[in-house]
């Protein structure tokens, strides 16, 4: 015999799928333009040179190139940027 009267089950039980963040392309790997290297929430990563940022925070290149990765400071703290050293194509 039950101790307690039965009730409803909770509402607490969802989840979520994940948001796949993360690193898309290492340093030294080739870049495409447009291709994503870094998928983040907020400024994990800083963009550089030959690179810019969607508006969710998605770091994409603007040219064919390299993968760089570096520290520099930004106010007091040291960010890690993502650069593009572009290469020209033969022909």
């Amino acid at each position: 015999m039950a101790h307690t009267k039965s009730g409803t089950t909770t509402g607490l039980g969802r989840n979520s799928a994940g948001q796949r963040l993360g690193i898309k392309l290492s340093g030294g790997s080739k870049a495409k333009i447009g291709s994503i290297i870094v998928r983040q929430n907020g400024f994990k990563y800083r963009p550089g040179l030959n690179v810019k940022t969607g508006k969710d925070y998605t770091i994409f290149s603007m040219v064919n190139g390299i993968v760089r990765f570096s520290k520099k400071r930004f106010q007091y703290t040291l960010r890690t940027v993502v650069n593009i050293d572009p290469y020209q194509t033969q022909n």
